[in-house]
Parts: structure tokens; sequence; C-alpha cells
């Protein structure tokens, strides 16, 4: 399915709301992509320090919520930050979450979809999220995002890439641990962005995707990443390459 012919299909969201419902229940199917993650440490590093270059008081909004949210950290630092999930189970677990960590006073947990969030314009200064834009209709969610940002606002996002062979290859091979309607972005997508958007990438994940393997043995697991993550550095300086990257975490500022 074409990323147009899931926006047109009436079901989408209700594919997508029951996808996220059982990953929050149950996430099991995707413990074996963990080894990989762990490879690639530096994206989440680099999103998760962007994401958290804040002077509060700042009104934050983040896509998506759950144990792995910034929203509980934000909050911490003295952000007012709502977070909004089209999963009433991921609404649960963070409320849960932000219980928990003592940060439920900045914190307020929506259910809503991205595309379409209901919320007042012009009234976030920062927009971020892990995972999200490629399981949303882009056109849709981007005009959302411009009408949500205050006009000195950023957005920052994490986002898995579609172009490597290899990784497509895996992706076909495991579908049970994606949705049916999600599309990893295209360089199309990013040339898109940036017409609307003052955009800033960086690239993640060449080389250090095998790194994977052995990022959890002692000693020789480090070093294998740590050399990895160097030829990682040459080749996503090369223009030609990035677009084969596993990550890019992007930048939007408003023109």
């Amino acid at each position: 399915m074409t990323m147009t012919e899931a926006s047109l299909d009436p079901d989408r969201l209700s594919r997508e709301k029951s996808f996220h419902d059982d990953r929050f229940s149950d996430d099991s199917s995707r413990a074996p992509t963990k080894k990989f993650y762990d490879g690639n440490q530096a994206s989440f590093e680099y999103y998760y320090g962007r994401v958290s270059d804040i002077t509060p008081p700042v009104n934050v909004l983040e896509y998506g919520c759950g144990t792995g949210s910034s929203a509980f950290e934000l909050a911490s630092r003295g952000a007012t930050v709502t977070g909004i999930d089209i999963s009433p189970v991921a609404i649960e677990v963070a409320e849960k979450e932000a219980a928990s960590q003592g940060c439920s006073a900045n914190t307020t947990f929506v259910e809503a979809n991205a595309e379409d969030t209901q919320l007042p314009a012009g009234s976030f200064d920062l927009v971020c999220g892990s995972g999200i834009l490629h399981h949303l209709d882009l056109e849709r969610s981007m005009a959302e995002l411009q009408r949500l940002l205050h006009p000195e606002g950023r957005a920052v996002f994490l986002e898995p890439l579609g172009h490597n062979p290899a990784i497509n290859w895996y992706r076909n091979r495991t579908p049970e641990m994606r949705s049916v309607d999600e599309h990893p972005l295209l360089d199309t997508d990013l040339a898109n962005m940036e017409r609307q958007f003052h955009l800033q990438a960086n690239y993640f994940g060449i080389a250090t995707i095998a790194g994977g393997v052995t990022a959890k043995v002692p000693v020789v697991g480090s070093a294998v990443t740590q050399l990895l993550a160097k030829v990682d550095d040459r080749l996503l300086r090369m223009p030609a390459v990035q677009k084969y990257a596993w990550i890019v975490v992007l930048e939007l500022r408003p023109r």
C-alpha cells in the first residue's frame, strides 16, 4: 500500500490505533531488534540532546507517549508538557509513569491524532517525537505542525529512513514488527519538509547497524561499536550516502 492510498483509507487510523494498543500491551515481537538499537545509541543520544536543549518555562508537545517518552525528563526540568498518542493504552502507560516520577503536575496526556490534534494554534515552543512521523500522513501532519508551532519554536523528530536495501530486506522479512501503513521516510519526504520548514537533518546508522550483533559483548562489543561509529562518521559526511542511513534526526523551524 502506498502512502497516498493509506492516507485515503478510512480504516487507517483504526489500524494504527489497534497496532499501538497491542504494542504497548506486549512489545515482545520487537525484542529481536533491540541489539541493533543498542549498537546505534548515538542517534538517540543526539535526539534527546536536541530535545533537552530548552530554557524553561516552555510549552512542549510530544507526539507519542509511553515509558520511553521525553515528557518526564522535560517536565522535571520545568517544562509544561502535553503528550498525545492515538493509543489509549499508551496514554494510560504515560500517566502511570508520570505519577511514578512525580511529574504529573507538569504533564497532560491526551488521546489525539497528530494529523489533527485540536490543540491551540501557535502554542508550543517545542514539538518532538521518536518514530512517529513515518506512521502519519506527512502532508497533513506537516500542516498541523506548522499550525501548532510558535513562530520562534522548533520541532525535533527521530525517524527511520527507507532507502537502504539491506534494512528494507529485513523489514520485508519481519512484517509483524510494523503496522501495514507505516512508511520509512524517503528523500522526497525530506525535500517536501524543506519546502515548508527550515530543515536540519543528521544521519545515523550504516556500518553501526552491524555492531548490534556484538554490542553487548564485554570489551569487544564496545570496541567494535566505537570503530564502526568512526566509519559512519566518515561515510555520512557524503551527501550521496546519507539517504542510506537507518535513522535521521530532523530539526524543523518555521519559515
